[in-house]
């Protein structure tokens, strides 16, 4: 986990950004003003091959200790996509109502993002590869070195809901150029 001082950010939001797994969830903390972002702590959440409710309970307390430390505005969690595995879909499914549970218990308001629109958001494109993510992550947060896959991840959920803040409602929801009014 990489940490900054507490007194270094002088952007005013607090975003954490969690990618839930079953073995391993990611997690990414910014200060953000909707435009500019700064890393403040990052890494992941590794469960092992504990039982499945031991894995759980780890996953719970441990981002209840994230939002504790680092006492978040806003949560950004990635939604569940289509898995061919229905095992691993109610897996994952239930590691993130651990997540939501353990930021609304901490009094953290939780927003959902697909991971397409994580991928547009970050790197311009819905389809993006997962070393795309990881790049444009190091880049906008101005990233000494690569962070891991899942750090990454929950990284760019962050930014997503970041660069979201900055839009108002009725801009973000136009289905077209026709139904954009300023």
């Amino acid at each position: 986990m990489l940490n900054r001082p507490a007194g270094s950010g002088e952007l005013r939001h607090r975003i954490l950004g969690i990618d839930p797994g079953s073995r391993t969830t990611g997690f990414g903390v910014i200060d953000t003003d909707g435009h500019r972002s700064l890393r403040i702590a990052s890494g992941c959440i590794r469960v092992g091959d504990q039982p499945w409710p031991d894995r759980l309970g780890l996953i719970f307390d441990r981002v209840a200790e994230i939002v504790a430390e680092h006492r978040p505005h806003e949560m950004a969690v990635e939604q569940l996509i289509f898995a061919r595995d229905p095992t691993a879909a109610l897996k994952i499914g239930q590691a993130r109502g651990a997540v939501l549970c353990a930021g609304l218990k901490g009094g953290v308001s939780v927003h959902e993002y697909s991971p397409k629109s994580v991928k547009l958001a970050v790197v311009g494109t819905g389809g993006a590869e997962k070393s795309q993510v990881q790049q444009m992550v190091r880049v906008l947060l101005a990233l000494t070195e690569l962070p891991a896959e899942d750090e990454a991840d929950a990284l760019a959920i962050a930014l997503c809901h970041a660069h979201s803040m900055g839009i108002p409602a009725r801009k973000r929801a136009a289905a077209s150029w026709r139904d954009w009014r300023p």
